[in-house]
């Protein structure tokens, strides 16, 4: 991996700046910083602003785990061209089967986990996520978890931190839902930057110069080609590809 915002690579985000290029990001780890408590996690005004400034020269997307009201309420008036939910379920992969399917699970799991007393299970209408921070022994209790998510049926599982999500088999990732973004946006080119393993399935994306790929952390295992050290650079990232779409519009007009 390389370090995205050293001067060396300053060219590589030039000349996704001056292409049809879509901009994606994660929302936790990405644009909010990782909190304790989930429902308090919230994007920093200086991101804000930012962001706000961002999307109005490119075409932006956020991707989350959350669903996709949850993170329409915390972007509150920042328009972007869309909100993907639920790893890559919502909006175009949604269905009343999925619904019912996960209706379903939740009871099932509060009675299998019963013991865990520090998990939490939130219901996020397309899948379930089980929260674990809490629980001191995380190693067997997300063994537990798994196992009893199998027992579901035809599941698919995608882990994150502290956490573990059960969604339908058969369920498109973030990458699958990044590709069909630029299908919908008619864009040629995408930025993604994303802090998690649920982002590898972007990350793992054949590139062949479309794709420029961003982890939030440097990681060793990771399929991103670039990071950036950690989420308080964020607003750095953003304010590079704010000047250089500028600089490249300044360019074009000329």
């Amino acid at each position: 991996m390389q370090y995205i915002l050293s001067s060396q690579h300053r060219q590589v985000l030039g000349t996704f700046a001056s292409s049809n290029t879509l901009v994606a990001l994660d929302f936790d780890g990405t644009l909010a910083p990782i909190v304790r408590d989930r429902k308090r996690a919230a994007i920093p005004q200086s991101t804000r602003n930012l962001l706000t400034i961002l999307a109005k020269l490119y075409p932006c997307v956020v991707i989350s785990g959350r669903s996709r009201k949850d993170v329409r309420r915390r972007l509150g008036g920042i328009k972007i061209k869309e909100i993907v939910g639920n790893h890559g379920i919502e909006p175009w992969s949604a269905s009343q089967a999925m619904e019912i399917a996960v209706r379903r699970w939740v009871p099932l799991l509060q009675d299998k986990l019963r013991q865990l007393r520090h998990a939490a299970i939130e219901n996020k209408r397309f899948s379930v996520a089980i929260h674990y921070r809490d629980e001191p022994r995380k190693q067997q209790v997300r063994a537990a978890i798994a196992a009893a998510a199998r027992e579901l049926g035809a599941v698919r599982l995608v882990g994150g931190k502290q956490v573990l999500n059960i969604l339908p088999a058969g369920a498109p990732h973030k990458g699958l839902a990044l590709e069909r973004a630029l299908l919908k946006l008619r864009c040629t080119k995408a930025i993604y930057i994303g802090d998690d393993d649920t982002d590898e399935d972007v990350f793992a994306l054949p590139s062949r110069g479309r794709f420029l790929t961003i982890r939030v952390g440097r990681s060793r295992g990771s399929l991103a080609r670039y990071y950036i050290r950690s989420q308080g650079e964020i607003d750095r990232l953003i304010r590079r590809l704010v000047e250089l779409r500028s600089a490249s519009a300044g360019l074009a007009s000329r």
